[in-house]
């Protein structure tokens, strides 16, 4: 635990409700542990500029409630370079800075593995996107609040869908993954849910909307995942009207409304148990590795690991949602 003597902080890659609390965890564990913590601001590009401030225990308070992130983030072309890699080494020894733990998704990850092998600097991260895409963890930091804010959104949408006898595709995000669209469609009450982990031809889409036609309901919720294999919400919407002119069709994509808003409780909770794990973890000798929560225990999972992993649904959820759409 003597060797480390000053951690480094920084969040990378898309920002997601939570990472503010995994912030102010890690410099509160690390002074707790009386290790000096900096904040990198903007990611790599920020690591790589030398925008570094030094953070106390007051630096971070009334920050677990906020989202977005604090540090900025930004994506780093230039840290994709090897020349980019050794500006940002050179001033992370400009500030004595030992060990670094990173805040954000898979290319985040594949970045700090990269320079750990260059330049031999134990890190960390912690998985904070709202996708829930990265194995080895059951959650990640922002899935919990981003699918709060879809089902709130599905859940107004619904009253408009009954008063008019409308029917909605609603779009969420999610990049390559239907874990959002998956657990939102089943809270919201979906008669249907696309993701892109599995192919729903438009027939069949169209054949599912009749089914319910037929049982007299009177509005119809279809929740797709950006990046599915039928294409986005206005190309499907586009598509099944050709064929089925029961409802008044209306298509609404949530976009980056579910980046944004106060944590929940859970992602607020989390985050704090993967921040202290975080410091913990590199103190013990632990590097190279990811944080991660399964069946409620804490583990650590090493890059080599998880990229050799493909990250899963809930096939539970999508298999009940599917029994409940009738």
């Amino acid at each position: 635990m003597s060797e480390i003597k000053t951690i480094a902080v920084f969040t990378s890659g898309g920002d997601a409700p939570g990472m503010n609390a995994a912030i102010r965890a890690v410099v509160r564990a690390g002074i707790y542990y009386g290790k000096k913590v900096y904040g990198i601001y903007r990611g790599y590009d920020g690591m790589i500029q030398g925008e570094f401030e030094e953070l106390g225990a007051r630096s971070v308070s009334h920050i677990i409630q906020r989202g977005g992130t604090i540090l900025k983030s930004a994506r780093s072309a230039e840290f994709r370079t090897k020349e980019g890699r050794k500006k940002a080494y050179d001033n992370l020894k400009k500030f004595n800075i030992d060990a670094l733990i990173a805040i954000g998704g898979d290319g985040s990850f594949r970045g700090l593995n990269i320079f750990d092998q260059e330049y031999d600097m134990p890190s960390i991260c912690i998985p904070g996107t709202i996708d829930n895409d990265l194995p080895g963890t059951d959650y990640t930091i922002g899935y919990d609040t981003a699918t709060n804010t879809a089902v709130d959104a599905i859940d107004k949408i619904r009253d408009t869908a009954l008063s008019h006898h409308r029917l909605f595709f609603i779009e969420v995000m999610g990049r390559d993954s239907g874990q959002i669209a998956i657990n939102s469609g089943l809270a919201g009450g979906s008669v249907a849910i696309l993701i892109p982990e599995e192919k729903t031809s438009i027939d069949e889409l169209v054949f599912k909307l009749h089914q319910t036609a037929k049982s007299d309901k009177k509005s119809s919720l279809v929740i797709i995942a950006e990046g599915g294999k039928s294409g986005s919400a206005m190309d499907i919407a586009k598509q099944v009207t050709e064929k089925f002119s029961y409802f008044d069709a209306k298509v609404t994509i949530l976009g980056h409304l579910q980046r944004g808003g106060k944590p929940t409780y859970f992602d607020r909770v989390l985050a704090s148990k993967f921040g202290v794990a975080a410091v913990e973890g590199l103190l013990n000798g632990v590097r190279d590795v990811m944080t991660g929560i399964q069946g409620n225990k804490i583990v650590y999972n090493s890059f080599d690991v998880i990229s050799k992993l493909k990250p899963d649904i809930d096939h539970e959820s999508y298999r009940i949602s599917k029994i409940l759409s009738i």
